[in-house]
């Protein structure tokens, strides 16, 4: 009698880490809550007679060629994370049958099954991190969902390992014909040759200046792990023709289009001519061998920096955008946070990104052995406050994401719209127009403020300031009316001590016809007196105690006031003003009308 023997999987390599790697191995440590947060999802719908077993032996096939699918990540005790690959794993593979369920249920179903998917967590100490759900909808209509942690597989690696999936499921299973898995060790010996030195040189030169960072959610904490939500607009066939055309006849890629189209936006959005934002390189360097067929997360973010010279014309800055980016390519295999820090500004400079995804997954998988794809679903959530996934294609398809928590749907849709708008004027002709004369909002925003915000006609009561003043004292005595220091007043108690000054100052005959300058500094002492003169019937002439002694005496001799209301300790630098007595506001007897 024969015993089998049952293999234990070995460590077969142990990698390190890119840098985006480190974040997100970074961040989802962060997450306490222990969320899905990073799980991409792509999920493919199928037509035809699939075998279901012939493809999970297949998704098997392509798990035991890359590294990748078999990594885990674990921490040393000397506390760097690494990679620990191991020689096999069992891939977590689920088929669910919803044959009998009813048409009217069925696509809600599928949907159900596609986003539990999403949101279990993976542990990142346990190999693999991926997984597969095989939906049977009809008995010839399937769903098939890749559900993996982003740390393992990029965008590019995606469409890679679905094209492998299907190459091998045509050969019954069978991944002899594919070529040898290119190593991923190829990938980070390169790493390691590159110039760091040379590269901190190019970045700080390409960061030098920049005074602030670009936030659109200013003091977030954009580490919480929060679910993102999404804008989708598809670009009509006819503009993307155009926006292309107009591209081409440019030299522009329609990369730099996009890029400099979100930096214009941004720097609208946050009103500072020098923004930056993140994006995602490929990783890619065209010297090594093979890189294009490797199976991993190979991608870096680096800043883009847009700055904005309103005398430009569109197509100049797009141009000098392209221009500058294309001399950072040699050295973005640097990591994000030794980028930033070779910056003038601390922590981090941007918190939005932007995601220009060439390697659409409807072209790696299309039809083989009967059985074709007939729709593609994509999952990427960003921990960004706001970002940008641009898929190109006959359409453009752009995806806007968005931290609910932090940026409303509303303004989101806004964003996506005026997005839309500055790309439409950049292909009929706005590329010619300066920076400064391009507008940002659309047709319908602007007549919504001009016309639509500007509709403000109403009965204005004819009452005073302080007469409406005192019937809001009335109607709410105790709430707070001023806060100053520390120190909250009540209505009540302001409108008494408005009253009381006001009084003093009829007294002294100041009334209707009359001008009283205040020269008090910002205080709850500020607000009374404005409030007492408006009571006595009088005019206030503000007067700023900063300013220069000169401006002071000159307005004070041109207006003429009746009365100039000030505190002790303003007195010696407004200096002597000859017929103009003064009320000290702070002074004990103040309101019993004391001028000196």
């Amino acid at each position: 009698m024969t015993t089998a023997t049952k293999r234990t999987p070995r460590i077969e390599t142990v990698l390190p880490l890119t840098p985006v790697q480190e974040g997100l191995v970074f961040h989802a440590a962060y997450d306490e809550e222990g969320s899905a947060l990073y799980n991409v999802q792509v999920a493919l719908d199928l037509e035809g007679p699939l075998d279901a077993t012939a493809l999970r032996r297949s998704v098997e096939a392509v798990v035991r060629r890359h590294a990748t699918l078999r990594a885990s990540f674990r921490r040393r005790a000397s506390g760097d994370t690494v990679q620990v690959v191991q020689s096999e794993t069992p891939v977590p593979w689920e088929e669910v049958d919803l044959t009998a369920v009813a048409d009217g249920d069925l696509e809600a179903e599928v949907g159900r099954i596609t986003l539990d998917a999403r949101t279990r967590r993976f542990d990142l100490a346990a190999a693999p991190l991926l997984r597969f759900t095989l939906v049977r909808r009809r008995s010839d209509r399937f769903r098939l969902v890749l559900t993996n942690h982003h740390a393992v597989l990029d965008g590019w690696s995606t469409g890679l390992l679905l094209r492998e999936l299907f190459e091998v499921y045509g050969a019954g299973g069978d991944a002899s014909a594919l070529p040898p898995a290119v190593p991923l060790q190829d990938f980070f010996a390169w790493r390691a040759r590159q110039d760091a030195g040379e590269a901190r040189t190019v970045w700080r030169a390409a960061l030098a200046g920049l005074e602030e960072a670009t936030r659109v959610a200013p003091n977030a904490d954009t580490r919480t792990a929060v679910p993102t939500e999404q804008v989708l607009v598809t670009v009509p066939a006819d503009l993307t023709a155009a926006v292309g055309e107009r591209a081409r006849r440019l030299g522009l890629t329609t990369n730099t289009v996009v890029q400099g189209t979100w930096g214009l936006l941004l720097s609208r959005l946050t009103g500072r001519d020098d923004v930056v934002f993140g994006t995602t390189v490929a990783g890619r360097a065209p010297e090594l061998p093979d890189v294009e067929a490797m199976v991993g997360m190979l991608v870096d973010t680096v800043p883009v920096r847009v700055r904005i010279d309103p005398r430009e014309t569109l197509a100049g800055l797009f141009a000098r955008l392209q221009e500058e980016q294309s001399r950072l390519g040699a050295h973005q295999h640097l990591g994000l946070t030794e980028i930033q820090g070779l910056s003038e500004v601390d922590g981090d400079l941007f918190d939005s990104l932007v995601v220009f995804e060439n390697y659409p997954l409807d072209r790696s998988v299309d039809s083989v052995a009967g059985v074709r794809v007939t729709g593609t679903e994509a999952h990427n959530s960003i921990h960004y406050p706001l970002s940008l996934i641009a898929h190109p294609g006959e359409t453009i398809v752009l995806c806007f994401g968005y931290r609910p928590d932090l940026v409303s749907g509303p303004a989101a849709r806004r964003v996506a719209d005026r997005f839309v708008h500055l790309l439409g004027g950049f292909a009929t002709g706005a590329s010619d127009t300066a920076v400064g004369g391009i507008d940002v909002l659309t047709a319908e925003e602007r007549h919504r403020l001009i016309v639509g915000l500007n509709d403000t006609a109403g009965p204005v009561p004819d009452r005073s300031v302080a007469e409406l003043f005192a019937a809001q004292a009335a109607a709410t005595p105790e709430s707070v009316a001023v806060r100053y220091d520390g120190q909250a007043t009540s209505y009540r108690e302001l409108d008494d001590r408005a009253n009381g000054l006001a009084a003093a100052l009829r007294h002294r005959g100041i009334g209707p016809e009359d001008i009283v300058a205040l020269a008090v500094p910002r205080s709850t002492e500020m607000v009374v007196a404005l409030l007492a003169v408006l009571k006595a019937g009088a005019a206030y002439l503000p007067i700023d105690p900063a300013y220069p002694a000169e401006r002071i005496g000159f307005m004070l001799a041109d207006a003429r006031p009746a009365l100039l209301i000030t505190t002790t300790g303003l007195v010696e630098r407004l200096g002597a003003n000859p017929g103009t007595p003064r009320l000290l506001v702070d002074d004990a007897h103040a309101s019993e009308g004391d001028f000196s």
